[in-house]
């Protein structure tokens, strides 16, 4: 059997469709299975090893490269037709997604209206199905592919990653934590008082920050935070490989809302989530006893409590 899946973006969505792909090797062992994927997160499908061929898109460079982007449009239409499929699964229930499956040859499934993010999406399929909004992203993927396939989920859900063995030279040996201090919006940052005042109490426990970022801003931030900090690390620019081998080495990781804390959690390292702007029931960190989501909108945690949340994650 051999199976297309559609989830194209963003960092933290294809982390949350990555327990599919173990769920399915766990019912059908021999199944192959291909992964469509925005050129950008390409790495992350990459990570599991039950994952067969992965297949690009950029369409949100696309919009902005219309007249250049038609070669390249050809070429990706063209991958994706290279197979014929028994299923192709639409875990994103997008139009932008929809459209990118109707190229593939197979049983097309996905969310039904009024299960998809945007309903008119669940137009492009051939099967639809019913899966409850009011739950994690995780579940919904799962639940959707199970019911696709015709399976029961008999099983908890399994990243099935590991971190990758890349040398990151500029890293001395020792123990250390990640602090994962940018996100996208300004409303979902952590007060870099507090960052400071965290980073002070992991050094006086022994532990080294390490900060990782992806933007001049981010670094700037970075920079002002590691000097502040005694012995902290302002990282250089990482690609998403290399972001994963240094979060799967560390100690444990605290986060903001972002697609990094997702993917340490993923890596099943201790994770604490800090949100100060939405709601994590629905798409915070979500791997078990070891990750714990902290704050919600309007309410930021204390150095305090992500002290604490800390140490629960590490000895779980």
């Amino acid at each position: 059997m051999r199976i297309l899946l559609v989830k194209t973006s963003s960092l933290g969505d294809v982390l949350h469709n990555l327990p599919v792909v173990t769920d399915i090797l766990h019912h059908f062992p021999d199944a192959k299975i291909d992964w469509v994927v925005e050129e950008n997160f390409a790495e992350l499908p990459r990570l599991h090893p039950g994952v067969d061929r992965v297949l690009t898109v950029a369409v949100r460079r696309w919009r902005r490269e219309r007249e250049t982007a038609r070669a390249e449009i050809r070429t990706a239409v063209a991958a994706i037709r290279e197979q014929d499929y028994d299923f192709v699964i639409d875990t994103q229930g997008l139009l932008k997604s929809a459209l990118v499956m109707r190229n593939a040859f197979g049983l097309r499934c996905g969310y039904g209206f009024l299960s998809a993010r945007e309903p008119l999406a669940s137009l492009f399929y051939h099967k639809r199905f019913t899966v409850p909004k009011r739950q994690h992203a995780v579940e919904r993927n799962r639940q959707l592919v199970a019911q696709s396939l015709d399976y029961e989920l008999d099983t908890t859900a399994d990243y099935g990653i590991e971190p990758p063995s890349v040398s990151l030279k500029w890293l001395k040996a020792g123990a250390y934590m990640v602090l994962l201090h940018a996100t996208s919006r300004n409303d979902k940052l952590w007060a870099e008082t507090s960052w400071i005042e965290l980073g002070k109490q992991l050094e006086r426990q022994g532990m080294r920050s390490v900060l990782p970022w992806g933007s001049p801003n981010e670094l700037a931030r970075a920079q002002r935070l590691a000097s502040a900090i005694p012995g902290a690390i302002c990282a250089p620019r990482l690609d998403l490989t290399e972001a994963a081998a240094l979060l799967g080495r560390a100690q444990a990781v605290v986060g903001v809302d972002t697609g990094l804390a997702h993917l340490a959690a993923a890596l099943a390292v201790p994770t604490v989530g800090i949100y100060t702007a939405t709601d994590p029931a629905l798409t915070g960190l979500y791997a078990g006893a070891r990750s714990i989501n902290l704050g919600g909108k309007a309410h930021s945690p204390s150095v305090e409590a992500v002290l604490a949340a800390l140490e629960q994650v590490r000895r779980a």
